[in-house]
């Protein structure tokens, strides 16, 4: 499945600079209306014009001009007919999109879904043998490959405590070839030092991976901040819309040529139709991130007032455990972030504040332009940190709250309404 840039860092081109110098910076918003929308992906050639969005290119088959040109063969690289398990126009222009917002990428790979591009990643990069380092802090299905999927090929691994840098290093053992991270961690947001964790890997020749779904590249340019591979499932807030499922892999070039190969020898491959729906959400992107950020702040704040609730774990509210690195690493967020009840709440009074809700969907996944609210119970999943520093465990019980485009009043509400049926004996 080619889902490469056509150009090497440094001299890919979006539509804007089929007329402008490659090297003119854009502001986010520009490249995501402009970028993946070369005159080659919307036009004929020897026709006139061009449309806005690039064409759906359904195609299995891909066909030769003669006998000799199907001996020449093709490169394997996007923008190259072969196949259609190598992708067309419409997943190359996705792709190229995406390595447009992924600085420092040589190119990205499209999955099927976010834990399909963990999955192929973490193939692509470690052998039987081989030691994979993950945060105690992960995705749950990341933790499930690699107790399951890993080490039916023999690859080993360990949980860290990522808020532990200065023990870091001393975990890096001679087997120990990639680290995966997550920033915020899932469900108990915590913020890592990125940038210092990517370099002590980056030391002692580990492969550092990062799920940064959360924020994704306009709000964390992961490879900038020292990764050398980044991650999101494209289901969330590219989509944006929860009618869709994709994963997307960004890296550089020598991470990017395993985990090519390794998807193409799996079969992987995304449909075109689904890359047409991915492209739409992509122009919109940020305008959706900026509102339900504030939309997820004053949901936050609010519920920090309430007695019911023993902590509000979300990275831009000031005050949580991280903030302050969140502030140094992140010129943005989401609206995905958790909360504790407080001591004396139990599974019941939980399912009833659950129940109560009208605007809150009850659902996994998240970053459409619904809102969601979904029960955690986060401390069984982690081994060595349970929650942050400083917070109180309370009753042990959390809800995860994914915050969509209504409006923040009707929402808060919402809460309020639930939080009283909570209250109910």
């Amino acid at each position: 499945m080619g889902h490469r840039s056509l150009h090497p860092q440094g001299n890919r081109t979006s539509r804007l600079s089929d007329s402008r110098p490659n090297d003119e910076a854009h502001a986010n918003a520009t490249r995501l209306v402009e970028a993946g929308r070369r005159k080659q992906w919307c036009s004929v050639p020897g026709q006139p014009g061009s449309v806005v969005n690039p064409p759906i290119w359904r195609a299995s088959t891909h066909l030769y001009e003669t006998a000799d040109d199907l001996a020449k063969g093709r490169p394997n690289a996007n923008g190259h007919f072969y196949y259609g398990r190598r992708g067309g126009p419409t997943q190359w222009a996705l792709a190229d999109a995406l390595t447009e917002l992924e600085q420092d990428a040589e190119g990205t790979e499209l999955f099927p879904s976010g834990v399909a591009a963990i999955a192929a990643t973490l193939l692509a990069l470690l052998k039987p043998g081989d030691e994979l380092l993950v945060c105690d802090n992960a995705y749950e299905p990341t933790r499930n490959i690699a107790n399951g999927l890993l080490a039916g090929y023999g690859i080993t691994h360990r949980a860290f405590d990522p808020l532990d840098v200065d023990g870091f290093a001393a975990m890096i053992g001679p087997n120990t070839k990639v680290v995966m991270l997550e920033s915020p961690g899932s469900l108990t947001m915590e913020i890592s030092d990125i940038p210092a964790l990517a370099a002590i890997a980056r030391e002692k020749g580990v492969i550092s991976v990062i799920d940064n779904t959360w924020a994704g590249p306009l709000g964390f340019p992961a490879l900038v901040h020292g990764c050398d591979v980044t991650l999101m499932s494209l289901t969330k807030h590219v989509g944006g819309h929860s009618d869709l499922m994709m994963g997307a892999v960004s890296a550089r070039a020598p991470q990017l040529a395993q985990i090519r190969r390794h998807a193409q020898m799996l079969g992987q491959v995304v449909s075109p139709d689904d890359a047409a729906l991915a492209l739409r959400g992509l122009r919109t992107l940020e305008l959706r991130l900026k509102r339900t950020s504030a939309t997820a702040l004053e949901v936050a704040r609010w519920l920090s007032t309430r007695p019911e609730i023993s902590a509000v774990l979300c990275p831009q509210l000031e005050g949580t455990p991280g903030h302050d690195l969140w502030r140094r690493d992140f010129s943005g967020g989401c609206g995905l972030f958790s909360f504790v009840l407080a001591g004396g709440a139990d599974k019941k009074a939980r399912a009833r504040l659950l129940d109560a809700l009208d605007l809150f969907g009850i659902g996994f996944s998240w970053g459409g332009y619904e809102s969601l609210a979904l029960p955690i119970d986060p401390a069984s999943l982690h081994t060595l940190r349970p929650w942050p520093p400083g917070i109180d465990e309370g009753s042990g019980l959390g809800l995860r709250l994914a915050i969509g485009l209504e409006d923040a009043d009707d929402l808060i509400r919402d809460l309020d309404r639930g939080l009283a049926a909570m209250r109910e004996s």
